[in-house]
């Protein structure tokens, strides 16, 4: 029992660390109206373990934080990632449905962050497409090609088979 929480520990925290370095490192395309958060590819990961959804919402936390964005965007953003986190475990036993939440959550919130704390003018029914598709590269092709690329050893490298 105590090896199953020292992993389910060291998978959150490595995932985190991961989003974070890969927002870091793709800041130049990973905030504002058009974004391609290339981190938004590990929202696949709570199909393959649990330990996923608090990785990928400390890892967008921090990210943000890191990347200068404003408290709001910070706590919403966030909660639009852990959104689709808790979606995409829901829907693990369908990986081409599973990448739909974090799609969904962040096009419907991120544009709300925009024009509220950031005051970007656009309309907000246009920066959902925009956000959208962004997520759809990052979270949808980028996702399931990650998903395939992990898939046949999930059970080495996460200790699970979902």
């Amino acid at each position: 029992m105590k090896d199953k929480k020292l992993l389910y520990m060291a998978q959150g925290a490595l995932i985190a660390a991961l989003y974070v370095v890969l927002t870091m490192i793709f800041a130049s395309i990973s905030f504002s109206q058009v974004q391609v958060r290339i981190a938004e590819a590990l929202t696949i990961l709570p199909v393959f373990t649990p330990a996923a959804i608090p990785g990928l919402f400390i890892g967008c936390l921090l990210g943000n934080s890191l990347g200068g964005a404003v408290i709001v965007d910070i706590i919403a953003g966030s909660i639009a990632t852990l959104i689709g986190a808790i979606g995409t475990r829901m829907l693990r036993k369908t990986p081409y449905l599973a990448v739909l939440p974090p799609i969904i959550a962040n096009a419907l919130i991120v544009p709300f962050v925009l024009r509220y704390a950031y005051q970007i003018e656009l309309p907000i029914p246009f920066m959902m497409l925009t956000v959208g598709a962004g997520e759809v590269i990052s979270a949808g092709i980028l996702g399931l090609i990650l998903y395939f690329a992990l898939k046949k050893h999930a059970k080495k490298l996460f200790g699970t088979e979902d």
